[in-house]
């Protein structure tokens, strides 16, 4: 009987541990901020190393809100005031409203709550704003103080980049994410060729269907002479556009270019990495 009693025992025991491993899995982060699915690391990194997910842009990640897990809501909040006031930081100063799907009904509340008054930090990843969402935003006064932009995944055009070159409240921007969108040539065209970015230093453009036309644009522009990290993973680009960028005369200050997934000739690459001239840079990732 006690040899019965002691083997119902261990079989209760490891019943228990198989149920509480998934548990104890389920508690580590999914991904870090700014890091793209399925990068394998750097062909050409400078001194600072690493893979591309090491880089701080994901403005808005940390702190009380806790990250992206909002991406996991089916829909827009059902009072969306409340939701508004609830992920606003105490000092006003940040609200990070990424995956809660509010809308371009959301974007009309947001913009008319003084409490935003003098936000800084805005966080708006995967809000199905669309272009109409972004004419809201770049049209409030309220937003006149944003220094961070996130509009990542939201659907946003050629249409709403020029919407954002243009407006008048958008003109103190230092970052800016526009991350799987499809704002293309015209669009990147629009946004490098405006005043509005001479104070950007972080600029994420990753999937949005930019070719060497939006590569030169940024290469040539006057307005990027601060611009530190330049993130266009997932485009169109070929060597021409990346020797281009490598070359260019008005990039002064550009430490991080991030060009994975283009099409890029490999073969052609070391030897534009070899031969680029700008002054500041310390991180090439190609491949």
């Amino acid at each position: 009987m006690l040899i019965r009693k002691k083997i119902v025992q261990v079989i209760l025991v490891l019943g228990w541990l198989v149920w509480s491993l998934p548990v104890f899995a389920a508690g580590g982060h999914e991904a870090k901020s700014g890091e793209h699915p399925g990068k394998q690391g750097s062909s050409h990194g400078g001194p600072s190393g690493g893979k591309h997910g090491g880089y701080s842009g994901g403005h808005g990640a940390k702190g009380k809100h806790g990250g992206h897990g909002y991406g996991r809501r089916k829909g827009p909040p059902k009072d969306i005031s409340a939701h508004i006031r609830e992920r606003l930081d105490a000092d006003g100063s940040k609200i990070n409203l990424n995956g809660s799907q509010i809308g371009v009904k959301g974007m009309k509340i947001l913009a008319s709550t003084p409490e935003l008054k003098n936000v800084v930090s805005l966080a708006l990843q995967k809000n199905n704003l669309g272009d109409e969402g972004v004419r809201i935003l770049c049209g409030s006064d309220t937003f006149q103080h944003v220094k961070k932009l996130s509009l990542w995944g939201n659907d946003v055009s050629e249409k709403g980049a020029k919407m954002i070159s243009e407006s008048s409240n958008l003109q103190n921007l230092t970052e800016l994410k526009l991350t799987r969108n499809k704002v293309g040539d015209e669009g990147i065209v629009a946004i490098v060729g405006s005043q509005n970015s001479k104070n950007i230093t972080f600029m994420d453009l990753s999937a949005n269907q930019i070719s060497d036309r939006g590569a030169m644009a940024i290469a040539n522009s006057p307005h990027l002479v601060n611009l530190k990290t330049l993130d266009l993973y997932n485009n169109q680009i070929t060597e021409k556009g990346m020797e281009a960028l490598l070359n260019s005369k008005t990039l002064k200050s550009l430490e991080l270019l991030i060009l994975i997934r283009n099409e890029i000739n490999p073969e052609l690459s070391d030897d534009l990495a070899k031969n680029q001239s700008l002054p500041s840079l310390r991180r090439l990732e190609v491949f």
